[in-house]
This record gives C-alpha cells, sequence and structure tokens, in this order.
C-alpha cells in the first residue's frame, strides 16, 4: 500500500506553544518528527495577550531557553516592548516581561521550527491514535491517513470538544473562527482515561484609533533591554518600543456589566468548566470583589502595524453589546470601536495524576501529554510542558532514560512535580509561592543551573555551554 508518511520517531499533535517546543526538542536531539496541526496558518498562536514572562513565568522562559528551547529567542526577537518586574526588590525576586508583536510571534516561531532539520509539517486533525497492547504506535487523521510513529505527543491546547460562549450564544470551536477536534477524548475514555472540563477567557479587542490616550496614563518600557534568550539575540532599540497605558473601570461600568448577569454563561450554568481563579472575569470581579470602586485595564498595542488593542483584564463571555456599552464607560474609550467581542471557551482536559514524571501516560506507553491538555493555562506553562515531553519522546524512542527536573532545580520541576502529585481542579498557573526554593531559581541563574545538564544530553549547543562555563 502506498503511504504518503515515512515511518516517525515523534509526532506531534498541535502546533501552539507546547506543540512547537516538544517538536524543537525531539528534532534538535535526533529524533525524525512530524508537527501535525488543523492549520499551518497559526503555528505558535497567541490566543490570548500578546505578552512573554511576568512573576514566575518570566523564570520559565529563561529555564526553556538554557534548556535549548526556541520559546526565549523567539520572544526575543518578536518584542516590542520589556520590562524587568519587581525591580523595587532584590535581583532574586525580578521577573523579565515582554509585550510582543503577536503576528510576529508565530511568523518567527514558524521560521525557527521550518530551519530546524527533521521536523516534517502537516495540516489535518487528528481524529484518534492507533493503539495495541497498551502501546501507542501512530494516528489516524481526519482525511483518513494513518501516519506510524515510535511516540505520540498530545498538545491539543483548547480543541478537544471545545465549545465558545458568548453571552446566551455558544457554538463549537478550538477558538473564535476555529474548529474544534473531536474523537481523541471519546476514544481515550473508552481506554479507561478520566477526562473533565476547564474553562478559559479573552477579552475584546478594539480598535486603537477610536481610543483616547490622554485620559489614560503611559506605561513605557524600561531603558535596559535584558530579554529572555541567554545567546545573544537581535533585540530591538530602548526607543522603539511601543508603550502600554493604564486605565481603570469605575462603578458606571460595574453597574452596566451586571444588567448582562442574567445572560451570562458563567451566571446561569451553562459553562461547567471550573476558570482560572488569578485571571478572573471581568463579571467575576465585580461579584467576588464588590467592594472595589475601580478594577486596572491595561490597553496593550497587538504589534508594531496593526492599530488592534488588546484590552487586558476585561476578559468576559458576557453578550456583545452589553460589552461594548460597559466598554465606553471606561476613561479613554467613549468612541471605542470594538473589532471582535470577548469570549469564554470550554475544552476537554486529562486531570495529570494520570501521568509519570516524563509526562507519557501510565495507561498507554510511547503517550505523552503537554499543555492545556494537563489542565495548565498560560503560554510559558505550556511551553515548558512541551520541552519537557519532546527530550522525553525522544529519550523513549532512543530507549534512553527520561529526563525529570527537580522542584529545587527549576519552576518547571515545580511545574510538573505539581501537576502529577496533586493534579488540578482548576487552571494551573505557575506563581513564586508555589517554589519552597524560589530565591534560588532566579531569572538570571537559569543557564548555571539547566545548561549543563541540556548540553548533556545533546539538545544546548556548544555556545551555550561555553557561554556558562564563561559565566561561572
Amino acid at each position: 500500500m502506498h503511504t504518503m508518511f515515512p515511518k516517525y520517531d515523534v509526532i506531534v499533535v498541535g502546533a501552539g506553544h507546547a506543540g512547537c517546543e516538544a517538536a524543537a526538542a525531539a528534532a534538535n536531539l535526533g529524533s525524525k518528527v512530524l508537527l501535525i496541526t488543523m492549520n499551518m496558518q497559526t503555528i505558535a498562536q497567541m490566543s490570548c495577550n500578546p505578552a512573554m514572562g511576568g512573576i514566575a513565568k518570566g523564570q520559565i522562559v529563561r529555564e526553556i531557553d538554557a534548556m535549548g528551547g526556541y520559546s526565549g529567542i523567539v520572544t526575543d526577537q518578536s518584542m516590542i516592548q520589556f520590562r524587568m518586574l519587581n525591580k523595587s526588590k532584590g535581583p532574586a525576586m525580578w521577573s523579565p516581561r515582554t509585550q510582543n508583536d503577536r503576528m510576529l510571534f508565530a511568523a518567527k516561531w514558524r521560521e525557527m521550527l521550518e530551519n530546524t532539520p527533521n521536523i516534517d509539517f502537516y495540516q489535518d486533525m487528528v481524529s484518534s491514535l492507533l493503539i495495541k497492547d497498551n502501546k501507542v504506535y501512530g494516528i489516524c487523521t481526519g482525511l483518513g491517513h494513518e501516519i506510524r510513529a515510535k511516540a505520540i505527543v498530545l498538545t491539543n491546547g483548547t480543541f478537544l470538544n471545545g465549545v465558545i460562549h458568548v453571552g446566551e450564544k455558544n457554538f463549537t470551536g478550538g477558538r473564535v473562527a476555529e474548529k474544534a477536534a473531536t474523537g481523541i477524548t471519546e476514544q481515550l475514555v473508552a481506554l479507561g482515561f478520566e477526562s473533565d472540563r476547564l474553562k478559559t477567557g479573552t477579552p475584546p479587542r478594539v480598535d486603537g484609533r477610536s481610543l483616547d490616550y490622554s485620559k489614560m496614563e503611559e506605561q513605557k518600557g524600561d531603558n535596559e533591554i535584558v530579554g529572555f534568550s541567554y545567546l545573544d539575540t537581535k533585540k530591538i532599540a530602548v526607543s522603539e518600543q511601543k508603550s502600554c497605558w493604564v486605565t481603570y473601570t469605575n462603578d458606571k461600568v460595574h453597574e452596566l456589566l451586571r444588567t448582562g448577569f442574567e445572560k451570562s454563561p458563567m451566571y446561569q450554568g451553562r459553562i461547567q468548566g471550573t476558570g482560572p481563579r488569578y485571571c478572573p472575569s471581568i463579571e467575576d470581579k465585580i461579584s467576588r470583589f464588590a467592594e472595589r470602586e475601580r478594577h486596572q485595564l491595561f490597553v496593550e498595542p497587538e504589534g508594531f502595524n496593526t492599530v488592534e488593542i488588546y484590552v487586558n483584564g476585561f476578559s468576559t463571555s458576557l453578550p456583545e453589546i452589553v460589552q461594548h456599552q460597559a466598554l465606553r464607560l471606561v476613561p479613554g474609550f467613549e468612541n471605542c470601536r470594538m473589532f471582535r467581542p470577548g469570549y469564554a471557551i470550554e475544552y476537554d482536559f486529562f486531570p495529570p495524576t494520570q501521568l509519570k514524571f516524563s509526562l507519557e501516560t501510565k495507561l498507554v506507553g510511547n503517550l505523552f501529554f503537554a499543555g492545556q491538555i494537563n489542565g495548565t493555562t498560560g503560554y510559558e506553562e505550556a511551553a515548558c510542558q512541551g520541552l519537557m515531553a519532546g527530550i522525553n519522546a525522544h529519550q523513549k524512542v532512543k530507549d534512553l532514560e527520561p529526563v525529570v527536573l527537580k522542584r529545587s532545580e527549576a519552576y518547571i520541576g515545580v511545574l510538573i512535580d505539581d501537576l502529577i502529585n496533586k493534579g488540578t481542579d482548576e487552571p494551573y498557573r505557575m506563581f513564586t509561592s508555589r517554589a519552597e526554593f524560589r530565591t534560588l531559581l532566579r531569572q538570571d541563574n537559569a543557564d548555571l543551573r539547566l545548561t549543563e545538564l541540556s548540553y548533556r544530553l545533546g539538545l544546548a549547543s556548544q555556545a551555550r555551554m561555553d557561554n556558562v562555563i564563561v559565566k561561572r
């Protein structure tokens, strides 16, 4: 029988932050990799905010970079603003954060993947896995192709049976205007896996030309751009940075939002999944923190060459009309035009207690999970799991020992240990408070902690190792 596809070492399903890092890691270690995605145009899509890093998350991006992953380099090459957070505290607490050009970020990621030998690409949906004797040996696609591999990494994000909610309307989808993925959950549940639902949300995007910035506070970037990568990456000049702006909600905004509560999918019980506690929707904020007279909104540009603005702090699934009316009561937004409304999305995840520390599933050999399928939230959390799943899929295929980072070695170690030992029933986000060794897990020493370990594996380059030796 003629097949279009060779047999791969590793197939990565999904090309978000987790999938991209997984494909890069396995390929750079020497595995033959297929990265399969439903849409080649949305590789490394920043589905929510156009930013990377921040407190604890910034440390994770530095760790990914120290290990030889790509997120730090891509972030540096696509940033429009850099800030080192927590500068008022000691240097062990400092945390890097960038605003990024959303389109440039995805373009750079794709370019880096295309320039990585050993990675093939294919656009198709994966509808089921090929499993025999409790071992996975390939995938079956929506177009009916069977593709063989020694290991599979699932990084499905919010696509598994995704349902999008805006007010009283809901429809299936993995992201707005993108089809959901079906088949995989049902198959895994039939095999004895436990699955559950989570939800996350995103704010409206607005037309920057319709805003009055004179009513907001300007937030400029730093005068020194440190960036994320330990390699010497090309970054923008300090003077080229774009500003963010800060404004606030008020009582009038809150009153108007409350009028939509009876049409809110959250309050009418139409959404069963638990949402991220630390990224509450605006409806959550005004009901849970009723005593607060105002909430901060960050007005963030989506890139260098677009007027689209991301309204950070205004995540919502209320009806569009309510979103629009409420936004117009925010200082500076009196004439705002909406590009697209905020929405909530509910999706399947698999409680991560079903995994080994290598991120391989306990029930099915050679099958690895990374990212939101494990109940995490955040690009950085997804990317670091992708990195580790990619490394460990390669190790498994080559009959080598799995790589497990300790809690004392990396935030990545804390995250995976937390997931596997404690599980999660809400979207898991990394905080410094989760790490008992946080003062040792600094953003400036991730290379000293991790590069040598990765170099010995064959992932971190000689150049990275040389830098560490000089630094030591």
